[in-house]
C-alpha cells in the first residue's frame, strides 16, 4: 500500500500567459489558453499499476483550475464540519457519514470528468453531490429534512441525487451492479461516456462487486470501478478484513490502477487516464483511490476505538489534501498567503449562509409522504403506508 503519511513532492513548474486572478469558488474545471498553465511533476509513487500503463507524472493544469480545486475542497471541508455541528445540535437526525479528509477524491475526479459522464456512489456522498451540481442549500436542506432538500427532505444524508449523480446509496455495495447497468446503457446507446462506480474498501469483498466485474468485462463496458479506500470498513481495518489489500488488482482480468487519493492532482490525472481508457473502447478499469477519513465511520462512531488519535494527527499533519494544495499554490506563486486566506473566508461565509438558509425552510408537507415512489404513469393502484390502515391511492 502507498504510505498514507507521504508528503507529495513536486518539481519546479513552468508557466505561460498571464491573466487577472479569479477568486470565485466554482465547480467548473475548463482550462483555457488565456490563463497561466502549470506543468507539475507528481511524486513517482503516485501510481501503482496492474496490467496497464502508468499515467503521465506530468500534470498540465491552469492557474484557474488550481484555484477552483482549492476552493472546492475548502468548501466541502467547511460543509462537512458544519454538518458535524448540526448533527451534534440534534438538527440532523439518523445516519450521517462525513468525508472530512477525503476531499481530494470528489474534487480530483470531477476535474477530469465531463458533464455527460455518470457517477454513482455509496452513502458518504455529500462531496460528490456538491461537485456533481448540487447546491449547498439543497444539501443542507436534505440533511435537515427540509422541503428544499435535494431529495425534498425525504432522503437524508445517504440519498442525494443530481442529473449527473445517480446517488447516494445506503445499502453497502448495492450501487456497484447499478453502476454496471448505467455503463451498459451508455454502450447500448452508443454514447462516448463513462460511468464511475464508487464503493469503499468495506464493500470490496462483496459478491455483487465481482459479479459486476464479470459482466463489465464480458461486455467491455465503459465502467471505472473506483474503490475509495479510506483504510477502515466501519471499525475494521482493511488488513483485518481482506486477505489482499491490493484492491486495484481485485479485477483479475480487468486492469487496475492505484492512486494517492490525498493528492488532488494525482486523482485528477488518474481519472483523466481512466476516462481516456474507456473512451478508447478498452473496457472497464479498476481504480483504487487511497485516502483517509479523519472522523468516524458515521456520526455515531467516535473513530478512536480502533485507531489512535496519534495516527489521525499524523495523517492530518503530513498528508492533508487541502494543506498540500495550499503549499503548491504558494510554491508556484499562483496565490499569496493572503489570497488563500480570502478563499478560506469566502468558503466559510458561503457555507454558513447556505446552512442558515436551509435551517429556515419548513419540513415537507405530509402530502409529499407518498410521492416519488414510482415513475409517473407507472404507479400501482395503491400504496401501503406505515401501518395496515394507512393507504395511499394514486
Amino acid at each position: 500500500m502507498l504510505p498514507i503519511s507521504r508528503v507529495r513532492s513536486l518539481s519546479t513548474v513552468t508557466t505561460r500567459a498571464t491573466t487577472t486572478l479569479q477568486q470565485t469558488a466554482t465547480r467548473s474545471f475548463a482550462s483555457s489558453a488565456v490563463v497561466p498553465q502549470f506543468h507539475i511533476k507528481l511524486n513517482p509513487d503516485s501510481f501503482h499499476t496492474y496490467n496497464c500503463e502508468t499515467p503521465s507524472l506530468e500534470v498540465e493544469v491552469s492557474k484557474k483550475d488550481l484555484i477552483d480545486m482549492y476552493s472546492s475542497m475548502a468548501t466541502i471541508r467547511r460543509m462537512e464540519m458544519t454538518a458535524d455541528g448540526l448533527y451534534k445540535a440534534k438538527l440532523i437526525r439518523g445516519f450521517c457519514h462525513l468525508s472530512t479528509g477525503q476531499e481530494a477524491v470528489s474534487v480530483g475526479m470531477e476535474s477530469a470528468m465531463t458533464s455527460n459522464d455518470k457517477l454513482i456512489t455509496a452513502y458518504r456522498s455529500h462531496g460528490f453531490t456538491y461537485m456533481r451540481g448540487g447546491s449547498l442549500v439543497s444539501i443542507f436542506g436534505e440533511l435537515l429534512g427540509r422541503k428544499n432538500g435535494i431529495s425534498k427532505g425525504k432522503g437524508g444524508s445517504m440519498y442525494m441525487f443530481t442529473p449527473r449523480l445517480q446517488g447516494g446509496n445506503g445499502i453497502v455495495g448495492a450501487q456497484v451492479p447499478v453502476g454496471a447497468g448505467l455503463a451498459f446503457a451508455q454502450k447500448y446507446l452508443g454514447r462516448k461516456e463513462t460511468t464511475f462506480v464508487i464503493y469503499g474498501d468495506g464493500a470490496a469483498n462483496q459478491g455483487q462487486v465481482f459479479e459486476s466485474f464479470n459482466m463489465a468485462k464480458l461486455w467491455e463496458l465503459p465502467a471505472v470501478f473506483v474503490c475509495e479506500n479510506n483504510r477502515y470498513g466501519m471499525g475494521t481495518s482493511a488488513e483485518r478484513s481482506s486477505a489482499s489489500v491490493d484492491y486495484f488488482k481485485r479485477g483479475d482480468y480487468i486492469p487496475g490502477l492505484r492512486v494517492d487519493g490525498m493528492d488532488v492532482l494525482a486523482v485528477h490525472q488518474a481519472t483523466k487516464y481512466a476516462k481516456e481508457w474507456t473512451d478508447a473502447g478498452r473496457g472497464p478499469l479498476v481504480l483504487e483511490v487511497e485516502t483517509y477519513r479523519y472522523g468516524g465511520h458515521s456520526m455515531s462512531d467516535p473513530g478512536t476505538t480502533y485507531r489512535t488519535r496519534e495516527e489521525i494527527q499524523k495523517v492530518r499533519a503530513k498528508s492533508d489534501p487541502i494543506t498540500g494544495l495550499k503549499h503548491s499554490l504558494l510554491e508556484y506563486k499562483a496565490l499569496t498567503e493572503e489570497e488563500i486566506k480570502d478563499l478560506d473566508k469566502t468558503a466559510r461565509a458561503t457555507v454558513d449562509k447556505e446552512a442558515e438558509e436551509a435551517k429556515a425552510e419548513p419540513e415537507p408537507d405530509m402530502s409529499e409522504f407518498s410521492t416519488s415512489v414510482y415513475v409517473k404513469g407507472h404507479e400501482v393502484p395503491f400504496l401501503r403506508g406505515r401501518e395496515p390502515s394507512e393507504v395511499y391511492r394514486f
